[in-house]
């Protein structure tokens, strides 16, 4: 049909806008959310509705659990689901693409918490990897995923067997020839460590079936090691080549040429970039450069409560803000470290982000994964809110996409009518019903001290699960307790637990 020249121009022009509107970005950033940032305290705690949707291209919720049926679960039902008067996260999570269309949103299986061994039972035959390929797409469909991500860490370790690497890929060829078809993406949570990688995939086989591979480039260094180390450099130092031992394949550079060189497709590689930092406590104030001796980690931080571990929120908002921090950045490794007195952090500040994204182009690869948008300064107490992810989404994407409102509250689609003008309008902040009788474990819901023993370097994470109590255990890092009044990992010496209780004749 033919038209004016200002009709046509008009109309190419809003043809142009929405096939930029509708254009994917140039790279993923990949954003994973740690449900369980609900239960922090004070400036830490972090809800789905703190989440700025357009600041990634796909959201990944964790974790979902593997029951002892091979079946996928919730963890958490009273956070993740809308039954008995749950929080219902999950759909929560699902319905910010209400607000922003162009968004994935997928859930993840697995994490370091659940172990390896299950998944090597899961895994172990055809029929039990039927029974979880077909328990998850009904489980993506019920909640509106987009997909899943598997984070098996490891095949063949920590309690698995030789047969999980073959195993692992014949997984991931059934879950992509279940979900493909279906729309729905596959991802995984892969290794960093070359003694992690060689076992556990065929990198080659691997790439063929995931649309994308998050890579874990971080964790390079920590308190399970017996001196001071970044958390993530993005080279290595010629003190890691003389120390050697591994410490030669520690590098985000060294983890992405492994995978390049394995014949993963780059556009498929998504580099991980931490938005925590590792810390420790130095053996002698004095000595502080790399591989400089540690007593252990350094006490938990107020949020996330967990000794070695520190969210970026807390180093910029309670740690460096205080003075008498000195700051090394190193040329070699190009991350930074700071230490005071005996502690001694390294972590990934914007420079250093930067940094990383500007290989990431270099590299010409698939795009940055951040771990974990809840420990950035999501609430700008800081600077700009979010500082990690805007930062990753402006050097990569460009121009930060303007946000829409997200509805104030979000009904359970899932409910039927009758339900939804019977249930109050506001559920309390506990799921009704009795709760289970206390257990030699579980006390209360949430974290539970040792019940054997004071001052103890083991705590429970504690969940209802119908009438009765489901539990993780946890260990504090080497030297440090579980305090049952401060629900922290601590040095002993800052416990009341641990001070000998005085006898009756020196009272």
């Amino acid at each position: 049909m033919a038209c004016g020249l200002r009709s046509c121009l008009l109309a190419l022009a809003a043809i142009i806008a929405t096939n930029q509107a509708s254009a994917e970005p140039p790279y993923k950033v990949v954003c994973y959310f740690e449900a369980w940032a609900v239960y922090r305290p004070g400036n830490g705690k972090h809800d789905v509705e703190d989440i700025d949707p357009n600041l990634c291209t796909h959201h990944i919720y964790t974790f979902a659990g593997l029951k002892g049926d091979h079946t996928i679960y919730s963890l958490d039902p009273w956070n993740d689901l809308y039954d008995n008067y749950g929080k219902g996260a999950y759909l929560r999570f699902t319905r910010m693409k209400e607000r922003s269309p162009q968004i994935k949103t997928m859930l993840s299986i697995g994490g370091w918490n659940e172990g390896s061994k299950k998944y090597s039972q899961m895994a172990s035959s055809a029929a039990s990897r039927k029974t979880f390929v077909d328990s998850v797409v009904k489980f993506l469909h019920k909640y509106n995923f987009d997909g899943l991500d598997l984070d098996w860490e490891y095949p063949t370790q920590r309690g698995g067997k030789p047969e999980d690497r073959e195993n692992y890929s014949l997984l991931l060829k059934e879950l992509s020839e279940a979900l493909h078809p279906r729309g729905l993406l596959l991802s995984a949570a892969l290794a960093a460590g070359k003694q992690n990688i060689e076992p556990s995939y065929n990198l080659q086989e691997v790439g063929t079936y995931l649309d994308f591979l998050n890579v874990m480039t971080y964790d390079y260094h920590g308190d399970w090691d017996p001196f001071v180390g970044n958390n993530a450099p993005l080279y290595l130092s010629h003190l890691d080549v003389e120390h050697g031992n591994g410490f030669q394949y520690f590098s985000v550079n060294y983890t992405i040429n492994y995978y390049l060189e394995a014949g993963v497709e780059p556009s498929k590689i998504v580099l991980g970039v931490p938005s925590y930092g590792r810390g420790f406590v130095l053996a002698h104030s004095d000595q502080h450069d790399l591989y400089a001796a540690s007593n252990g980690p350094m006490a938990g931080c107020p949020y996330s409560r967990e000794a070695g571990f520190c969210g970026y929120n807390e180093l910029c908002e309670k740690y460096f803000t205080q003075p008498g921090w000195t700051y090394v950045r190193d040329s070699e490794q190009q991350s930074i470290y700071g230490y005071k007195g005996t502690t001694w952090v390294g972590w990934d500040d914007l420079q250093a982000v930067q940094l990383k994204l500007d290989y990431i182009k270099s590299a010409g690869i698939g795009g940055a994964m951040l771990w974990s948008i809840d420990t950035d300064d999501f609430r700008g107490l800081c600077g700009p809110k979010y500082a990690i992810l805007n930062s990753i989404w402006s050097a990569l994407n460009g121009q930060v996409p303007s946000p829409s409102p997200m509805p104030t509250s979000t009904p359970d689609p899932t409910a039927s009518t009758v339900t939804q003008h019977t249930r109050p309008t506001k559920p309390p902040t506990q799921p009704p019903g009795p709760t289970p009788e206390p257990s030699h474990v579980c006390k209360v819901p949430g974290l539970n001290p040792d019940p054997d023993k004071m001052c103890s370097p083991y705590f429970y994470e504690c969940v209802q699960v119908g009438d009765s109590w489901d539990y993780t255990e946890f260990t504090c890092g080497d030297g440090s307790i579980f305090d049952r009044k401060l629900e922290v990992c601590v040095w002993p010496a800052d416990s009341d637990e641990c001070k000998p209780t005085p006898s009756p004749d020196t009272a």
